[in-house]
């Protein structure tokens, strides 16, 4: 049975947008990516179409956004007093999402690009650059402790660990081993940072 959204309280603002993300996150764990419809998110919102349309003019949009909102951010990047520790958990919390919306969201979207279904300039356009902004935040820190010297930090290093992990979450899919995050951090994160030692 279709509920009729005109009948029920009206919301507007942060609580309607988060309905609509919690909806698509959960429409996304339920029916994947390829199942996703706006008509099914806007149901389990219990929101109209239209108010989806409005903001997400597209299904990709929608995912990404959704997606994004419920991803860690900087501000809440883990401070475990040393780069290292810093650096392991941060990328589980990535492991974890990957595991998840977030994951099946990735694939869907790489699906579709693959396909020609959908540009894969629209992803770029859409990224917010959480992944970046995270590490940028942990070595920020690291910085500061006088573990990493500045002149390490690149762009290319702040990428190469979530960079590991989403190949190895595309090609080998869900969950992503705890042994593979300590060794991206041990062999690759923490070498290309602190190259002196």
């Amino acid at each position: 049975m279709v509920t009729d959204h005109r009948k029920l309280p009206r919301r507007r603002g942060e609580a309607l947008s988060a309905a609509i993300y919690q909806a698509t996150l959960d429409e996304l764990a339920e029916a994947g990516y390829a199942g996703l419809t706006m008509e099914r998110v806007a149901e389990r919102a219990k929101a109209s179409k239209a108010s989806l349309y409005r903001r997400w003019p597209t299904r990709i949009e929608l995912v990404m956004e959704a997606v994004y909102h419920a991803l860690p951010t900087p501000e809440s990047s883990p401070d475990m007093g040393n780069l290292r520790d810093d650096l392991v958990a941060m990328l589980r919390l990535t492991a974890k999402a990957l595991a998840g919306p977030a994951g099946e969201a990735m694939r869907g979207l790489l699906g579709e690009a693959l396909r020609g279904e959908s540009p894969l300039s629209a992803m770029r356009k859409n990224s917010q650059g959480v992944a970046r902004k995270l590490m940028e935040e942990v070595v920020r820190r690291a910085v500061e402790r006088g573990e990493v010297d500045p002149e390490a930090v690149t762009p290319r290093r702040l990428d190469a660990g979530h960079a590991l992990l989403r190949h190895h979450f595309l090609f080998n899919g869900p969950p992503i081993p705890d042994t593979l995050v300590v060794e991206i951090v041990d062999e690759v994160l923490v070498p290309l940072l602190k190259p002196h030692g």
